[in-house]
């Protein structure tokens, strides 16, 4: 896993919190929004270094 997966899922495990605790404030929604947009990122980026591999290795 790297940075930007961890920080996602910890950006969506505030959002859980935040939204049960604190009955879910404006403001609180968009750690949801920045938490996927971090899963999303990360994962992008992954598949692009294993393809860039993937190309070197022929």
């Amino acid at each position: 896993m790297d940075l930007l997966t961890v920080g996602g899922i910890a950006m969506l495990g505030l959002w859980i919190l935040g939204t049960f605790v604190f009955e879910g404030p404006g403001f609180i929604h968009l750690f949801l929004t920045l938490g996927v947009m971090f899963i999303v990122l990360g994962a992008v980026k992954r598949a692009e270094r294993a393809r860039k591999g993937e190309q070197r290795g022929r």
